[in-house]
């Protein structure tokens, strides 16, 4: 089988918190059942004894019904991070095309999110113009919304 992009991984301080503000924002639908991961074979897996991972798969978007997923899970351990930054090493944000922005930012905003940066207009030669702006989501994930136009 030929590799194939399968799902992005958000840990989170309240996944259904979360898993809602992605479905109520970006369309994003729930996949399969929700999931309590513990035991021998998680602690293989992460190295560390005693984790439980709760949460679920959030199909993104406009690539039907096997489309990738966005996972969003709690722990049992948490452990504080770093803030997140943009310019941080690692991953930065993820993205989504909307129609409208600010109708898109505004309820990100009314459900918990907030402004990171300032809407920008960018001309891509070959590519067209791009509307976009970051702003976090209720737990402080980097979001891009952007639009395109020729």
């Amino acid at each position: 089988m030929p590799t194939r992009y399968a799902h992005v991984n958000i840990m989170a301080a309240d996944w259904k918190r979360l898993c809602d503000f992605y479905e109520q924002v970006f369309d994003c639908e729930p996949v399969s059942s929700e999931r309590d991961h513990h035991g021998p074979h998680i602690d293989a897996l992460t190295g560390e004894t005693g984790q439980r991972f709760r949460g679920r798969h959030m199909r993104v978007p406009g690539h039907g019904e096997n489309g990738p997923t966005i996972e969003i899970f709690s722990t049992s351990l948490e452990r504080e991070g770093s803030p997140k930054r943009l310019t941080r090493p690692g991953f930065s944000h993820v993205a989504f095309e909307v129609d409208d922005i600010e109708s898109k930012r505004a309820q990100v905003k009314s459900l918990g999110g907030d402004d990171y940066g300032e809407l920008v207009t960018i001309d891509i030669p070959g590519a067209g113009t791009l509307t976009l702006l970051y702003m976090s989501d209720p737990e402080g994930n980097i979001v891009e919304l952007q639009k395109w136009a020729q």
